[in-house]
């Protein structure tokens, strides 16, 4: 009998095939199980890739939650929680390669760049904001220098840190002085010295050799003296050597010093060299904290005290001296994206003629300073000290108001007035926030 093989051998085929299939699907499971695994790797291994943004403003999000989007006049960023609208003149303008590196200053002319200029693309990249110009220029910023750098964080921040103060909280304080050896050598002992006098706008230095030339010595240590009207370093008594109230023995009530200079000496240097008699003990008052008890009471009168300028004036008529000094300013200065205040301009017996207020202003501006006057003459915010040979205060002048009580006998004293921006420099210098 004769067999057909046809069948045995479709079916010994179709066997076949479904081996090899079902190998094949091995091997490619077992491939694809391979790469996945890779992917899984490098994933855990690599920080999350960066986001595009189109020029259509599209925009993606990344793992920590930074997303940036291109609108037609500005970049809007989203980091850590905050947004920011970024201008594009403003960040071609800041851009890295816009700075010399080694002077630190602007190598790019602000006034060259396109005001309708727009990226032609932008991308986050590790940490940092990259983004292609017209032409190809590319820049890059660091989002932590973005956030430092945007109005919002500046308008949020104070510019100066500072404890205000009255009496007891400076007594409570216990701040100790700054001792005349350890201060001339020692630059730990200056920073201490600067970070005293940056929060509290007053400092001491003790044991420093009762002569000019000391405390010419102590001065320098600290900034450049600034020399004025009335020379680098002076000393006076009560002689009436020059046309001004403190060279008497009558009390000065508190004021601020040269407040007709149209910036106003930064610090007050003084050193009581001799006092044979009696009285004579320097008042202090922190002028900050008594504009910050205005705001509180009466915002409308030291928003008042921000906005009108009034005019300071000295004239003196010698035959030695031949000054008039004249400037004008507000009673108190405050940064108009904060409002912080940064200098307090107050000096009744200096202050000129008001003739730059108008009418309907005046009766409101004589109520607002009263008030000020009221703040810093209260007895609780007075601090009185007894200036001994050996004892140089320096006095944030900008600050801190000083006067005295009336005195008898010989008292002499000496003293200086220091630039302002040298101080905050040297205060920088050691990483101090001035």
């Amino acid at each position: 009998m004769k067999h057909d093989d046809s069948g045995s051998r479709e079916v010994h085929k179709s066997l076949c095939s479904a081996w090899i299939l079902s190998m094949w699907s091995i091997r490619v499971t077992r491939a694809l199980a391979t790469m996945l695994g890779n992917i899984r790797r490098v994933l855990r291994m690599v920080k999350p890739s960066k986001m595009m943004t189109s020029a259509s403003g599209q925009t993606e999000k990344r793992a920590h939650c930074t997303s940036i989007q291109l609108l037609h006049d500005c970049l809007v960023v989203n980091h850590e929680e905050q947004q920011m609208h970024v201008s594009y003149v403003w960040l071609r303008d800041h851009c890295c390669d816009s700075y010399n590196s080694v002077t630190h200053q602007r190598s790019l002319d602000t006034a060259a760049i396109d005001l309708a200029i727009r990226p032609q693309s932008a991308s986050v990249e590790e940490d940092r904001l990259v983004i292609t110009w017209p032409g190809g220029h590319v820049s890059s910023y660091s989002f932590k220098w973005l956030t430092e750098n945007s109005y919002q964080e500046v308008k949020r921040k104070t510019v100066q840190p500072r404890i205000l103060w009255n009496k007891d909280v400076y007594e409570n304080a216990n701040i100790a002085s700054a001792k005349w050896d350890t201060f001339m050598k020692s630059d730990d002992e200056l920073k201490t010295f600067l970070q005293n006098y940056l929060l509290y706008g007053i400092a001491f230095v003790d044991d420093v050799p009762a002569t000019v030339e000391a405390t010419e010595a102590v001065s320098q240590r600290v900034s450049l003296i600034r020399e004025t009207t009335y020379g680098k370093m002076w000393c006076f008594t009560s002689d009436l050597s020059r046309g001004d109230t403190a060279y008497t023995n009558m009390a000065l009530d508190r004021h601020t010093d040269t407040s007709y200079f149209h910036e106003p000496c930064g610090i007050q240097v003084f050193h009581c060299l001799k006092h044979e008699g009696t009285g004579g003990r320097t008042l202090l008052v922190d002028g900050f904290y008594a504009a910050e008890k205005l705001r509180e009471r009466s915002p409308e009168n030291f928003e008042l005290l921000t906005r009108v300028p009034i005019r300071h004036e000295y004239i003196e008529v010698s035959e030695t001296h031949k000054n008039h000094i004249s400037s004008m300013g507000p009673v108190l200065s405050v940064y108009p994206w904060n409002r912080e205040v940064y200098q307090i301009r107050y000096n009744n017996y200096d202050r000129a003629a008001i003739n730059t207020i108008p009418h309907e202003l005046v009766q409101r501006w004589y109520a607002a300073h009263r008030q000020l006057t009221t703040e810093l003459c209260r007895p609780e915010n007075e601090l009185w000290v007894k200036l001994t040979p050996g004892m140089v205060i320096f006095i944030d002048n900008w600050r801190v108001l000083h006067g005295r009580e009336a005195f008898t006998g010989l008292r002499q004293l000496c003293g200086c007035y220091l630039t302002r921006d040298d101080v905050l420099s040297v205060a920088r210098g050691f990483g101090l926030k001035a």
